[in-house]
């Protein structure tokens, strides 16, 4: 255990905690103290050492999950330990029949009513077993930890139509709920890496929490700095000069009146002025809970660009597409923008999850008529489809009609393409860009000028 928790202790280092010696001997020593099979107990222990500030208890919290559940499953993958029988693959399984559901489902709210860990860890195995329904799950793990909350009846919400001693009756502790997410969630991932034989990649879950602007406001003024340059970048790039006879028409007008000063004869020709057309943008945000860390820098995004273009249309989607346009014109704070967006979208109706397929579909019919060769085309998010239809033919549509289409990825390089991660599909008809911070939209701005005019 020393050993292991010394590289438990280096992640943290790496994602920003300051843990010293002292520290870590204080860990070992209170790890004396508890019971190890108590999670909570062994969580706490080390909590109460090695994390000293709110913001460091958050890292320990994601790391400690990150890393031993890892570890685990290494080790498990090393050995060849499997759980025969097992049914955690959320819809490999067969049902397990002799289940009480109602009773599962009143113990399961008993547990998270109670925040018993250890009971919520082992009911979370069983209805995994008792829900992972042959030919229901999806594969997808986000999808299938919704799927099976949604047959437990899971909220925190009063529901009043069970029996007072029942802790459904009052609602469910927010907290716990989440809590207990994260173990269904755990168990389907660690059934996916008994399949697959291997561990995803180690995301930088630090780097991504802290890089982003959690308040948009401290953020917002550099965001909107490189939107300014992107302003520019958009606003000249295919507006090189081609001569004057090409950019420039006689305004006749102008050239009849100067004409009076010498008898009704055009010896003087005035030219209208070349004005370069405006680029149309047209803005696509995801704002769905796989992206939720990264929805307040695409809506700062966003908002910044409505301040630097005045041509501009703005659409934000979850499973279907809903224009905002008029929300960002209406609403100059930052803050009314995202509650209006929230209240007013309306873009989740059936499971929450992103559909592009819908999505695809719903943007073409709306827009299909207004694209056209000087239109620009950036699209938010992460391009993860939940299981669902892509249709990256539809996407290739939208961009054979504008003349640029840009994608802005808030995930590392190293998780695209992984699981349900289908940028590779839409990627071959635009420019793909890993964007998750400032300095990131800052490379995108300086891609822009190497970009050729039209597609």
């Amino acid at each position: 255990m020393a050993g292991r928790l010394t590289e438990f202790t280096e992640e943290l280092r790496g994602e920003g905690v300051a843990i010293g010696t002292s520290e870590l001997l204080d860990g070992l020593a209170a790890l004396q103290l508890v019971d190890w099979n108590a999670p909570e107990q062994f969580r706490g222990a080390l909590a109460a050492t090695l994390a000293k500030s709110p913001e460091d208890r958050h890292v320990f919290d994601t790391v400690f999950d990150r890393f031993f559940f890892r570890a685990t499953e290494l080790a498990a993958i090393e050995e060849g330990i499997t759980e025969h029988g097992d049914s955690a693959a959320g819809g490999d399984g067969e049902y397990t029949p002799d289940v009480d559901s109602d009773g599962l489902r009143r113990a399961i709210a008993e547990a998270i009513a109670a925040g018993d860990e250890a009971a919520m860890a082992e009911l979370a195995r069983l209805a995994i077993a008792a829900f992972g329904q042959a030919g229901v799950g999806t594969g997808v793990v986000g999808v299938d930890v919704q799927r099976i909350r949604r047959q437990l009846a899971l909220r925190s919400e009063p529901q009043p139509e069970h029996p007072p001693d029942d802790p459904r009756a009052e609602g469910l502790p927010r907290d716990q709920l989440r809590r207990f997410e994260a173990l269904l969630r755990a168990e389907l991932e660690r059934a996916q890496i008994e399949r697959t034989g291997e561990l995803p990649p180690a995301r930088p879950l630090n780097d991504l929490a802290r890089a982003l602007p959690s308040g948009p406001l401290q953020d917002l003024a550099a965001v909107h700095r490189v939107t300014q340059q992107m302003k520019r970048k958009l606003k000249t790039q295919g507006q090189e000069s081609r001569g004057r006879k090409r950019q420039t028409h006689v305004d006749m007008r102008r050239t009849m009146r100067a004409s009076l000063a010498y008898g009704g004869v055009p010896v003087d020709l005035r030219m209208r002025p070349a004005r370069p057309r405006r680029p149309e943008i047209f803005v696509l945000c995801d704002v769905s809970t796989s992206v939720t860390s990264s929805s307040v820098f695409f809506l700062s995004v966003m908002h910044a660009l409505h301040d630097a273009f005045r041509k501009m249309r703005s659409f934000v989607f979850i499973e279907r597409v809903a224009e905002v346009t008029e929300i960002f014109e209406k609403e100059r704070d930052f803050q009314a923008v995202n509650k209006a967006i929230a209240q007013q979208s309306g873009v989740a109706d059936i499971s929450g999850y992103t559909d592009y397929g819908r999505v695809w579909t719903e943007f073409y019919d709306m827009v299909v008529e207004d694209l056209h060769p000087r239109s620009t085309v950036i699209v938010l998010g992460d391009a993860r489809s939940n299981g669902r239809p892509p249709r990256a033919d539809l996407f290739a549509a939208v961009t054979e009609k504008a003349g640029r289409t840009f994608w802005l990825n808030p995930e590392p390089y190293l998780y695209w393409n992984y699981g349900d991660s289908v940028i590779a599909q839409y990627a071959q008809y635009c420019d793909a860009h890993e964007c998750w911070t400032v300095a990131h939209l800052e490379r995108f701005v300086g891609a822009l000028v190497s970009q050729t005019p039209g597609r």
